[in-house]
């Protein structure tokens, strides 16, 4: 089995890279989303930096207060 990345027209499947095999084959079309959703969700992402990260997280998560303590089960080896 092989995947193949295209684009859809309306008319034709565009391939988006060679297709490393010959002769006939079954195929199967899955239709995933309409481009202009994907190229949208793409500009999406990549508008956001590093900064809008950085904070995201707080609240969210926590640490306990004996983190660093050593466990009882590792005693034997330290």
């Amino acid at each position: 089995m092989h995947a193949i990345n295209a684009i859809y027209d309306g008319a034709e499947f565009k391939p988006q890279q060679p297709i490393p095999i010959e002769g006939q084959y079954r195929v199967v079309i899955t239709f995933i989303e309409p481009l202009q959703n994907s190229v949208e969700k793409e500009a999406q992402t990549k508008k956001r930096s590093r900064a809008d990260f950085i904070g995201s997280w707080k609240g969210r998560i926590w640490m306990s207060d004996d983190f660093d303590e050593p466990l009882e089960e590792f005693e034997e080896y330290m």
